[in-house]
């Protein structure tokens, strides 16, 4: 009998990623609790060593091999790559700058709070052994993982949004501009974290060269025809990935980069939202196999359930807090600050890519990367149920526009 090809255990291990997740959700109908793209983040964990490798070590070996393994990494590069830079792209600072104050206050607490939270938590963790990356200094882990409890999902956001028939009206529109300015402080910080002073020279010939080119890239995309915009930026994405990576401050900042700096008008909103939405069927689901890969429980089950249990709470209390301080200043209607604060929780997709960078870089440790990645489908799965029965009893709420 013929050994089994690397191409078929590769296809293999895709039925896994595609039909599993797919059942389940299916199955048990959890669509209330758990969307699709949370099922899928689950059973990426549930199929990676700590969990399948750890029941069924011999099967574990035989599919995921070091080559199949290699080649979903490569799709889950670029998956997440066009993910991000889809992120950048709906960025709509216009409208941020045009109700500045409003938002800046909003913004600003709601990732301020939770950071605070979040480091503090953090700081309980490193009295533990465990917690940090060979490579990370106490003040990147710290600020790593203050951030990772304030980020915002900004395109899991979107699907909540239509989800709750509020994202085209004044309501949802907020919260977009809320998380838009969240986004930018994110990368902004994540690159602070990653700043090499060995490298320091190359980082500065990227943001020379990042400014020139996005000149050029402009200038060019007004003469285009929308057609052809959607295949030029894919190059400017590939090109961008490359040019941060090569100056340290890993692919995933040049993509978010390359769709920032581009504006969202110059692509059809349909034309978009199809996009986003095929590849979050197509091709993302490799994405959170590759993350599920990446799970450990080497300092014990309990200590990392222990920890994600602590990040959820520093991380949904500190969005609720800063929120909530937020509608005193601004006087918000009673439950409005809630409502909000609760949708602005949303971890997902963000999270675990801004964690995946930091793993990445040997900043936090695989557990800590786990926990964070509990974390954020805990939070994710809060946010469905606790925000509709709040806005049906505000049913007003979602034409007003702050």
């Amino acid at each position: 009998m013929p050994a089994i090809t690397t191409t078929e255990l590769f296809l293999i291990a895709l039925l896994l990623i595609f039909s599993v997740p797919y059942l389940l959700w299916r199955g048990f109908r959890t669509d209330y609790y758990a969307p699709l793209v949370v099922v899928q983040i689950i059973c990426g964990i549930l199929l990676g060593p700590g969990v399948l490798g750890a029941v069924f070590p011999g099967y574990y070996a035989f599919i995921f091999t070091p080559d199949v393994i290699t080649a979903l990494n490569g799709i889950a590069w670029w998956a997440v790559m066009i993910f991000v830079w889809i992120a950048g792209l709906e960025l709509d600072l216009k409208q941020a700058w045009a109700r500045r104050a409003e938002t800046g206050v909003t913004a600003g607490l709601a990732l301020i709070v939770p950071l605070v939270f979040g480091a503090l938590a953090a700081m309980v963790m490193l009295q533990f052994p465990g917690w940090s990356g060979p490579k990370g200094q106490p003040w990147q882990v710290v600020l790593g993982i203050g951030m990772a409890c304030a980020v915002t999902a900004l395109p899991i956001l979107v699907l909540f949004l239509e989800k709750l028939d509020v994202l085209r009206q004044p309501l949802g529109q907020r919260v977009l501009r809320y998380a838009s300015l969240d986004d930018i402080a994110i990368w902004g910080v994540l690159a602070l974290i990653l700043l090499d002073w060995e490298r320091v020279g190359r980082q500065a010939t990227f943001l020379v060269g990042f400014a020139a080119a996005t000149w050029v890239i402009r200038a060019l995309m007004v003469r285009l025809q929308e057609r052809d915009r959607w295949y030029v930026a894919l190059i400017w994405l590939a090109a961008c990935g490359f040019a941060a990576d090569w100056a340290g401050l890993h692919y995933m900042v040049g993509a978010f980069l390359s769709g920032a700096v581009l504006d969202g008008e110059w692509f059809d909103r349909k034309r978009m939202d199809q996009f986003r939405d095929h590849v979050l069927l197509a091709i993302m689901p490799v994405f959170f196999l590759s993350t599920g890969l990446r799970t450990q429980w080497d300092v014990g089950g309990v200590a990392v359930f222990g920890a994600a249990a602590l990040l959820l709470a520093a991380s949904v209390s500190g969005k609720l807090a800063g929120v909530a301080l937020a509608g005193r200043i601004l006087k918000w209607e009673k439950g409005e600050a809630s409502i909000i604060g609760w949708l602005l929780q949303t971890k997902a997709l963000i999270m675990i890519i801004f964690a995946n960078i930091l793993l990445d870089r040997q900043v936090i440790s695989n557990e800590t990367f786990t926990a964070l990645l509990l974390m954020a489908v805990g939070s994710t799965m809060l946010t469905i149920p606790m925000v509709t029965p709040r806005l049906r009893q505000l049913a007003g709420l979602s034409g007003k526009g702050g």
